[in-house]
């Protein structure tokens, strides 16, 4: 018998985020995840860019190809990339929730997303991550920010610029830093 899906802290839907370095205007609305014996009509869904929780697109993945440029796709951190998979270039946005700043199984699947899918979207963190993981998020993939509260996104995106260099590889250098010396 199938373990029943438990609901964690959902992701919130700022209206503004950092993108690309850049703070922007959130044109995006997310989709909170369902009791796992609820699901979406996807005939009655709101116009516009929606990000859909992965078992929410995975249930009606058909119904919505027709709407592919504006839909995205939101992973928990209980669901690992690999349920997206080569598919993941399908869409022009996935989110990956950090139910909580000490829950790191998020930046495995941004590193996984753009290493092993290839995935070259928007990659957006959202939920409970932190200002000091705003590198690290970076050196995963993510390129996209979504943070709730009240903090200034101009102070936050200064922290993207923490760190001049860094040892080990990662997506923004592949090559670890003994590989770079001359």
């Amino acid at each position: 018998m199938p373990k029943p899906v438990k609901l964690g802290p959902q992701p919130g839907n700022p209206s503004e985020l950092i993108l690309n370095g850049e703070v922007s205007a959130n044109d995006w609305q997310l989709l909170p995840q369902l009791e796992e014996e609820e699901t979406i009509d996807p005939n009655t869904l709101p116009s516009g860019k929606l990000i859909l929780p992965l078992r929410q697109w995975l249930a009606h993945r058909e119904a919505l190809a027709e709407r592919s440029a504006e839909v995205g796709v939101w992973i928990d951190s209980d669901e690992g990339a690999e349920l997206i998979g080569n598919e993941a270039n399908n869409f022009p946005l996935i989110a990956v929730n950090f139910p909580a700043f000490a829950d790191g199984r998020g930046f495995t699947a941004g590193r996984m997303l753009r290493e092993r899918f290839g995935f070259k979207g928007e990659l957006r963190a959202v939920g409970g991550f932190m200002r000091d993981q705003l590198t690290y998020l970076q050196r995963c993939g993510f390129n996209a920010y979504a943070f709730e509260g009240n903090q200034s996104l101009t102070s936050l995106r200064e922290s993207l610029q923490d760190f001049g260099d860094s040892y080990q590889s990662g997506v923004d250098q592949p090559l670890p830093m003994f590989r770079r010396r001359f």
